[in-house]
């Protein structure tokens, strides 16, 4: 097979001709890979076969999401391109309207480590961290008193409450961590990428990157690579290409 290395070609995202970025390696180890290419004013490029996946938050009698409930799983593609102003009309995939109405995708999220960017609060048996920056309005941190004051009590019932609020957390913004041994406590992901349907406030949320997929930014620049992060889906988040919970508003 030919070295594609510094070559370009049009490639096809679930129907859509996109000018590929430059290549090294081939074509079949790329397949290997889980990748997400964030492009200029338009959508994300997905390559690697990552599973798409929709799901809703369900709400307490409070009011207050608890869980997450899987409601469709889309069939399996090597590639697709996923919109990212928010207008397209064949959502979540692109349709190419973003060329249309002159989408400004351009990115202005920090490149710190997320840890450089959290509060850091001190508890009896965990630890957290909290980037608010990163906060993707979830609203599950609201349980049981909120996460703060769970971290507090020697309860261990409150001790599991509080990794299970953190590990719901989409976006990353909260991190517990082991107080005995220094590890964040996080859960485990398939490389993964859920469409998140806030049902409750009757909108559709950000895009859920699980699994530690790496994230590149137009200018080359991978994003530090985590277990989850929330990518922006309606176009209007002030903290590109990261979710900032301004699809609420």
């Amino acid at each position: 097979m030919a070295d594609l290395k510094g070559a370009r070609e049009t490639t096809s995202y679930n129907g859509l001709v996109i000018m590929a970025a430059e290549k090294s390696g081939t074509e079949e180890s790329a397949k290997k890979k889980p990748r997400i290419k964030v492009s200029r004013n338009g959508p994300y490029l997905v390559e690697g076969g990552v599973p798409l996946i929709k799901q809703k938050a369900i709400a307490n009698a409070e009011g207050i999401p608890y869980r997450w409930q899987t409601i469709e799983r889309y069939p399996l593609q090597q590639r697709y391109a996923l919109c990212r102003c928010g207008e397209s009309k064949n959502q979540p995939f692109c349709d190419g309207t973003h060329i249309k109405i002159g989408f400004d995708g351009e990115e202005t999220a920090s490149r710190e480590p997320c840890l450089n960017l959290s509060e850091r609060i001190g508890g009896l048996s965990l630890n957290l961290t909290d980037a608010r920056e990163l906060c993707a309005s979830a609203r599950f941190c609201h349980l049981s008193g909120g996460i703060r004051k769970l971290i507090q009590s020697n309860d261990p019932e409150a001790r599991g409450k509080a990794i299970e609020i953190a590990a719901n957390c989409p976006a990353g913004r909260l991190v517990v961590w082991d107080k005995n041994t220094g590890e964040a406590i996080e859960p485990i992901f398939e490389p993964s990428i859920v469409l998140v349907e806030d049902t409750q406030a009757g909108v559709s949320g950000p895009l859920w990157v699980r699994g530690g997929i790496p994230i590149e930014s137009t200018d080359g620049l991978t994003y530090e690579i985590r277990n989850r992060v929330t990518l922006c889906r309606c176009g209007r988040s002030g903290n590109k290409p990261f979710c900032d919970g301004n699809h609420l508003e």
